[in-house]
């Protein structure tokens, strides 16, 4: 295929409305429309939305679909969207039915109707339909390698047949298949990919002042989650974040630097006991309800210290964190537990990869010996590895189009 393409992102930060994931999807639907697609973001997994505001899953999609709309408006695609409410019997918002069937999906100005060129699967949240089907080229987006593949080598029908019905398959893991890769790499032809991040969303003015919390290298991060362990040659592979914050349980006394993390799914007792040891915490919903919010938070840090689950550290997979090419992109040097990403993407200047509590230790002092470096080093990371024309333009050229 060639010239302007039709395309539909299907995705959830509807579902699961936080900044997180809202950023992930707009920088996605903003890197096909700088490539001069026509993009359409819809969301139809199936599932009741959740409601902050009264923190609850539910069946009422009025806070889902003013979230989207105020997304969408805010990055100058009011009329691109639409989404279906399960609870609703399939009841649409947005575009018309008509206009969300993937093979009569019509244009802003009514002026013609034309056949989807493409869908993008984004984090595999969406069981394509019979009407999906019809979309030449499907492209399965994943965003949390290591679970799915392991699935698929113990025979789970569900995702088998999730991803059988792409027509392409791409991944975050961007070491699976690896000789130092545990993890079974068999049934489909993955190719890796990487989060895109839009530079100029994130960039901050080079002669603005540290803002108060600039010495404080923070994070958002989940606490505890549960229901994704799974077993593989007798090991398991680990899901929650928690275990691994408590390795560097003691990290702020040996940095004697400022940490936080605003984080998510953590009790009083962990609270508690993340303070005495040093650590700052805050809340990471009322933080992540909104992404300029959310964007003032990356952008204020001195840098991002993160860990990530065991499940892509002991399986050297080669993932990598959105929020940490966000951090990168806003020129903020990142310290980041190290899963195999730097096989694929250069670390030492502004970027950090740590096994070992001396690792992040001497991470630190580097960064703060020669900040402005590093903060320049952060910043031409993200444009070389993240930037979302090269990220998109990539998948769609692997693609075939």
């Amino acid at each position: 295929m060639s010239g302007p393409l039709r395309v539909i992102v299907l995705g959830m930060m509807g579902r699961s409305p936080f900044a997180g994931v809202a950023w992930q999807v707009l920088h996605y639907l903003e890197g096909f429309r700088r490539l001069g697609h026509d993009v359409f973001y819809v969301e139809d997994t199936g599932d009741w939305p959740y409601d902050p505001e009264q923190d609850t899953i539910t069946n009422d999609p009025r806070y889902t679909v003013r979230y989207i709309a105020r997304l969408m408006a805010r990055c100058g695609l009011p009329d691109h969207w639409a989404y279906r409410a399960a609870a609703q019997g399939g009841r649409t918002y947005g575009l018309s039915e008509l206009e969300v069937a993937p093979v009569r999906f019509t244009s802003t100005s009514a002026r013609s109707v034309k056949r989807a060129d493409v869908l993008v699967n984004l984090t595999g949240a969406t069981v394509l339909r019979d009407e999906h089907l019809r979309v030449p080229v499907r492209i399965y987006l994943e965003t949390d390698p290591v679970l799915p593949q392991i699935e698929v080598a113990r025979g789970h029908q569900f995702t088998i047949d999730l991803l059988s019905v792409h027509t392409h398959h791409f991944t975050f893991g961007e070491n699976l298949g690896a000789s130092d890769c545990p993890v079974p790499f068999a049934g489909f032809d993955y190719l890796p990919t990487r989060q895109p991040v839009v530079l100029d969303w994130w960039a901050c003015a080079e002669e603005s002042r540290p803002t108060p919390t600039s010495e404080t290298y923070t994070t958002v991060s989940g606490w505890k989650q549960s229901g994704k362990d799974i077993e593989w040659n007798g090991e398991t592979y680990v899901w929650s974040k928690h275990l691994e914050f408590l390795r560097f349980i003691d990290l702020p006394r040996r940095a004697e630097r400022p940490f936080e993390v605003a984080l998510a799914n953590a009790d009083a007792e962990a609270i508690r006991m993340l303070e005495s040891h040093g650590w700052r915490v805050v809340d990471a919903i009322a933080l992540s309800t909104d992404i300029l919010r959310y964007r003032s938070y990356v952008r204020g840090a001195r840098g991002e210290f993160t860990v990530a689950k065991e499940q892509y550290t002991r399986s050297h997979s080669g993932w990598f964190s959105d929020s940490s090419a966000s951090y990168l992109a806003a020129g903020r040097p990142v310290i980041t537990q190290e899963t195999g990403f730097s096989k694929f993407l250069p670390t030492g200047r502004g970027l950090f990869g740590f096994r070992t509590m001396e690792d992040i230790l001497v991470a630190v002092d580097a960064i703060e010996s020669d900040y402005e470096n590093h903060q320049r080093g952060a910043r031409e990371t993200a444009a070389e590895f993240f930037a979302a024309e090269k990220v998109v333009g990539s998948m769609m050229e692997r693609a075939g189009l």
